[in-house]
């Protein structure tokens, strides 16, 4: 087969026009044949392809009975990698979490590897140039930074999600500079290296591109796909994974592994690719505009993650239900039968929002994200002082933050003044007289009024301060 698949390859790189009606193919086999096949009808396959998680499988025909077949004998080990070349996941990252969860709920046992060794090297799949070099600093703590998220989602899935009558795979979340420190290069190609052959590795759709483009493609890059072989036979060798999973930019990285373990051991291993998230403007989800929803709480909040679900156009909120949701498809129609008596509750919105936001951040969280939207959106004095210094700092993230000492008879003006909210002289106490200064939402315009505790100074010692329409300053009493 493995002989066979190098033909095909580098048929698919002569003929452009085969590769698209191939991959049509491909995409239409995957589809039909978890709804014709009987040992796959109401299996964890099936349950994926009806929420739209599943795009392709390799081999092609894998989806029609192997595969299946294959989950339903027992636990299977899955695994699924991630890149650590930022110091955080973004929201795009999260529908490969979610198709590790789901394995694990079905009771497979799932790998998330992150790449220690290959973020320094790149990736050049969806890249049209290579990646700055990072220092092997920075890969190893954007890696301690994404594994703490990782396992963050695993346990509040588990917390949170999980029905207790069912038994969950088991998790281990690696890092596969351990399975490279101690290679040399010489071992290393000698090994791995004659088991790939150029045609097909020159055949990838990602090389292609790469080589067309003005900057080319560096020898680095090129041999990223050896190295994600490698670590699917690894993966394979000690823990038993024969099936991975990758975004649908990696099926020629997936081809390759399996072409790796095929020559190396005959085994039969299995690649399953998840579609590519964007909204309904055709940007990927989480980068729109380049400014990135991560997943961790430092780089965006509880609230900002729940605000960017909320605020997420109505054509694309039942996909993304059933795709970042573990509602029942029954649910999920009934929700959104809701939100068609009633469009301006956005109860479908206001759904997906805590599903996901209690996923990634916990119940805390969630209840974090809900406290700053009353805040924020509904003047909710309450809300205020049940906030945290963090969720305040988190809320209004660009709003500077004071600690100020708390002397006798403090007035209204002397609390601006102190932070250089307005302007120095008769101009700033103009501002304050004609109403321009809030306090925890309430007008504040007496320059002369001493600051009343729970009126001005909340119960948590703090005062949101406003000034105008969009500036923000945060204020820490401290007693005498």
């Amino acid at each position: 087969m493995a002989a066979s698949m190098a033909g095909t390859c580098r048929y698919v790189s002569l003929h452009g026009s085969f590769i698209l009606q191939r991959r049509t193919r491909l995409y239409l086999t995957l589809k039909s044949k978890f709804h014709c096949t009987s040992p796959a009808h109401n299996g964890l396959l099936f349950t994926l392809n009806k929420r739209g998680i599943l795009k392709n499988s390799f081999p092609e025909d894998a989806a029609q009975d192997r595969l299946p077949r294959l989950l339903q004998s027992g636990a299977q080990t899955v695994y699924c990698g991630f890149d650590p070349t930022a110091d955080s996941l973004h929201v795009g990252n999260l529908l490969a979490i979610i198709g590790l969860l789901h394995f694990r709920s079905a009771g497979h046992h799932v790998l998330a590897v992150l790449g220690g060794a290959t973020a320094q090297i790149g990736d050049p799949s969806g890249k049209t140039s290579e990646r700055e070099r990072m220092s092997a600093e920075v890969v190893e703590e954007n890696t301690r930074s994404i594994r703490e998220s990782i396992q963050r989602i695993f346990t509040n899935h588990e917390v949170h999600f999980q029905d207790n009558s069912k038994k969950l795979g088991t998790v281990n979340v690696l890092n596969n500079l351990h399975w490279y420190k101690d290679w040399s290069v010489v071992g290393f190609l000698s090994e791995a290296g004659r088991h790939l052959r150029m045609g097909t590795m020159l055949s990838r759709h990602s090389v292609q591109t790469r080589l067309k483009s003005p900057d080319g493609m560096s020898l680095t890059e090129f041999t990223y796909q050896m190295f994600q072989a490698y670590d699917f036979h690894h993966l394979n060798q000690i823990y038993g994974c024969k099936i991975q999973l990758g975004g649908s930019d990696q099926l020629g990285n997936l081809m390759s592994g399996h072409e790796y373990i095929h020559k190396v051991s005959g085994e039969e291993v299995y690649g399953l690719t998840l579609p590519l998230v964007t909204s309904t403007v055709g940007d990927k989800l989480g980068k729109t505009a380049g400014n990135a929803v991560w997943l961790n709480r430092n780089k965006t909040s509880p609230f900002e993650l729940y605000q960017f679900l909320v605020r997420q156009p109505d054509a694309i909120v039942k996909h993304y239900l059933k795709l970042f949701t573990f509602l029942p498809l029954a649910e999920v129609e009934r929700v959104m039968e809701q939100q068609r008596e009633d469009p301006e509750k956005r109860l479908a919105h206001k759904r997906l929002a805590a599903e996901v936001t209690k996923l990634v951040h916990g119940k805390e969280g969630l209840e974090s994200a809900k406290r700053c939207t009353n805040a924020l959106y509904h003047s909710s004095v309450q809300a205020l002082e049940e906030m945290s210094d963090e969720e305040l700092q988190e809320l209004f993230r660009e709003a500077p933050f004071h600690e100020l000492l708390l002397e006798p008879g403090t007035t209204v003006i002397d609390a601006c003044r102190s932070i250089n909210a307005i302007p120095e002289g008769p101009r700033g106490y103009q501002m304050v007289l004609a109403g321009a200064v809030s306090i925890n939402h309430m007008c504040a315009d007496k320059p002369e009024q001493v600051l009343i505790p729970k009126l001005h100074i909340l119960s948590n010692g703090l005062s949101l301060l406003k000034v105008g329409k969009k500036n923000f300053y945060i204020i820490k009493w401290l007693s005498l």
